[in-house]
C-alpha cells in the first residue's frame, strides 16, 4: 500500500517554501513549478507588481498542497 501523506505536513512545506508541499505529495513537476514562478515573483517585487502575484500564488500553493494530499490519500485508500 502506498504510503499516506499528511495534508498538514503537505500545507506547512508549502507555507514554508512554495512547492515543497507538492514535491512531498509526488507532485514534482507542479513543485517545481511554483518554486520557480514564486522565485520570479521575488524578482518582480522590485517592480511591485511582484506584490500582488506573490501572496495569490503563496495562498494557492498552501491550499493545493493540503487538497492534493488529501485526493491522494483517498485514491490510496480506494484501491486497497
Amino acid at each position: 500500500m502506498p504510503s499516506q501523506k499528511s495534508a498538514g505536513v503537505a500545507a506547512v512545506l508549502s507555507f514554508f517554501i512554495n512547492g515543497l508541499g507538492q514535491i512531498y505529495n509526488g507532485q514534482f513537476f507542479k513543485g517545481i513549478m511554483l518554486i520557480i514562478i514564486q522565485a520570479i515573483n521575488g524578482f518582480l517585487m522590485t517592480i511591485l507588481i511582484g506584490y500582488i502575484f506573490f501572496p495569490i500564488v503563496w495562498l494557492f500553493a498552501v491550499i493545493d498542497a493540503y487538497r492534493s494530499a488529501n485526493k491522494i490519500n483517498e485514491r490510496n485508500n480506494r484501491r486497497y
